[in-house]
């Protein structure tokens, strides 16, 4: 019963056994390949990545590998009910045979060593460039993701060319064929390729870079989006806003717009933390609190001034500004609350009063009200 043939690929039989058998080869394929994965995990961490360099480039070798050895031995296989299987005539069998084009498991199996090879190629080239940048002094985790990008994108178009070339098609053909339809799609996508330039001159420029902090923008946001840059891809880059929320924005934004790099320039930033103050107030004592409460804050640095200034006589009170100096942090705005605590405990142990705003009404009695 199982030695019944089923269906036929080429010359071979195909029955129930060969199936059993194929399936059994991709499940311990699968299991293979995952026990080599997670035995290179274990080797990733940072305090052994250069001495497990070598180690990990061959696990990587091998793990892709299995794909490969997976297919000889499927085809193998087949031996088990028909005679003299070869891999080199089973290689010859067309899958797609038309007039002008024809597809053959030659072409399927080069088109994977292709795939696997340029996978390996980028893993080789990745772990060079990541031993090289993590020796320097001055490593920059930004740089080696914008390197590595640059060569991911290089390999992948070799890599299209060349299957292109293996299934012997003509691009001056198929580019010259297809003239019209590319530019009514170039037309309907012009905002993707759009990204997708802006993408190539943020990985190249390297202005932006993994793990910057950048303000972004914001139509109903005076101050921005402050955010951490995530990942730069070709078209799209992730960035985390401050409440943790991972937010997809297209590379024309960080180009075309203007763009503030807290990372970038100088390490330091000036801030400024308005307060309003009663009418009458001691002004002097004001501004000597205030003073203390900023310079006792660990973020603060003492070496630039710290001062207060009257910004302006408002409706309500008197408005203050206490301008410092501090580290362009992630956390600036939990440090700007906490000098604001102390502030406000300042005050009120003081009895400076902070006030808000109030309204007096005024009521006349009309002539026909009694009482």
């Amino acid at each position: 019963m199982f030695d019944e043939s089923l269906f036929q690929i080429g010359p071979y039989d195909i029955c129930a056994w060969n199936i059993i058998l194929i399936s059994l080869i991709v499940v311990v394929t699968f299991f293979l390949r995952r026990f080599i994965y997670n035995t290179l995990n274990k080797h990733l961490s940072e305090a052994y990545f250069e001495i497990e360099g070598k180690k990990i480039a061959w696990l990587r070798l091998l793990g892709q590998s299995t794909y490969l050895a997976a297919i000889y031995t499927a085809v193998i296989s087949l031996n088990i009910n028909n005679q003299h299987v070869k891999f080199s005539d089973f290689l010859d069998i067309k899958i797609i045979n038309i007039e002008t084009f024809h597809i053959s498991f030659y072409h399927i199996v080069t088109i994977l060593i292709v795939l696997l090879g340029s996978k390996i190629l980028i893993n080789i080239i990745k772990l060079y460039i990541r031993r090289s940048f993590r020796q320097s002094s001055e490593y920059n985790r930004g740089s080696e993701f914008v390197y590595v990008q640059i060569i991911k994108y290089i390999v992948y178009v070799f890599t299209i060319l060349i299957i292109f070339q293996v299934l012997k098609i003509d691009l001056t053909l198929l580019l010259t064929g297809s003239a019209a339809l590319l530019v009514g799609i170039g037309l309907g996508l012009q905002d993707v390729f759009k990204d997708l330039i802006s993408g190539i001159v943020l990985i190249i420029e390297g202005t932006i870079r993994i793990g910057d902090i950048v303000a972004i923008p914001d139509k109903g946001d005076s101050e921005g989006i402050i955010a951490k840059i995530v990942q730069i891809n070709v078209r799209t880059t992730q960035i985390e806003t401050r409440d943790g929320n991972v937010l997809i924005i297209s590379n024309s934004k960080l180009t075309q717009d203007t763009v503030e790099n807290w990372s970038h320039g100088s390490e330091l930033t000036r801030f400024i933390i308005s307060v309003s103050i009663a009418y009458g107030s001691n002004t002097e004592l004001v501004q000597e609190l205030m003073v203390k409460a900023a310079k006792e804050h660990h973020k603060v640095k003492h070496k630039d001034r710290v001062f207060v200034r009257l910004a302006n006589f408002g409706e309500n009170g008197l408005e203050m500004e206490l301008i410092f100096w501090a580290d362009q942090s992630w956390y600036i705005n939990n440090y700007k609350s906490e000098i604001r605590f102390e502030i406000d405990k300042l005050f009120r142990k003081n009895n400076i009063t902070i006030p808000f705003p109030q309204r007096t009404l005024h009521y006349t009695a009309s002539p026909n009200d009694k009482g």
